[in-house]
């Protein structure tokens, strides 16, 4: 959104708001993915590293970040309170938000502090110049977004950085298509990763929309449907009432 549609549309965000839950954090700092409802702060606290990961990327763009703290039933208030002082630590405004179990009213803090950045208008810079190219655009968002120290490309991948080059599309934006289960391309590297690098093993020319597609490592690009689509399961009954849908 920053690098793309902003760059293309010339907006100008003043805020960006991160969405992080109790549950995602512990499962980063090592946590049972079948025992998240389990209180551990120290997991939570381990995991917290990826949430400010995010903070400071965002801050790169020079904008304000608002992590909203979306809440479940077993989230105690212990982990809610550790996760609002890392939050204040990195300089970040945070907010409990309650949506999906009280409406909007569970929504109204995290609106205050959006509305109190807003006062200020950012000084909102994309990560890269437009006339950079492609492999050092890629470089970039891998080293200064993920965390990576450096980038590999397939054979196949500098080939098409070729024709790419060739066919006049060097000066396009980046869009990467990674897991997005990590900041790296191995979604098994949860946390924080250090010391490892990304795999470009594609290239690919989106002329119409304007930008280059990276994929790496194995990731699918939309549509990725099941083995069996929910389709397969909807079905009209001779009462005209529909099953299936939900």
């Amino acid at each position: 959104f920053f690098d793309i549609k902003c760059r293309k549309a010339g907006l100008a965000p003043d805020a960006a708001v991160i969405v992080a839950t109790v549950r995602a954090l512990k499962y980063n700092g090592g946590a049972d993915k079948k025992n998240l409802s389990a209180p551990d702060v120290q997991k939570l606290k381990a995991g917290a590293v990826n949430l400010i990961k995010h903070i400071e990327n965002i801050k790169k763009y020079n904008v304000p970040a608002i992590v909203a703290i979306n809440v479940f039933p077993t989230d105690t208030e212990e982990e809610i309170s550790a996760l609002k002082d890392i939050c204040r630590v990195q300089g970040a405004a945070a907010a409990v938000s309650t949506v999906f179990a009280d409406g909007s009213s569970g929504g109204i803090e995290l609106a205050e502090l959006v509305l109190k950045a807003l006062e200020k208008q950012s000084e909102f810079r994309p990560l890269y110049d437009d006339n950079a190219g492609i492999k050092e655009k890629i470089e970039t968002i891998a080293t200064e977004i993920y965390g990576a120290k450096g980038v590999i490309f397939s054979p196949e991948a500098k080939l098409q950085l070729k024709k790419i080059n060739k066919f006049g599309f060097g000066k396009f934006p980046v869009c990467i298509a990674k897991t997005q289960y990590s900041l790296s391309d191995n979604p098994n590297l949860l946390g924080r990763p250090q010391d490892f690098e990304i795999t470009v093993r594609e290239l690919k020319i989106s002329a119409g929309a304007g930008f280059i597609v990276a994929l790496t490592g194995d990731i699918m690009t939309m549509p990725g449907l099941p083995k069996i689509p929910a389709a397969a399961g909807i079905d009209i009954a001779e009462n005209g009432s529909i099953k299936g849908l939900f």
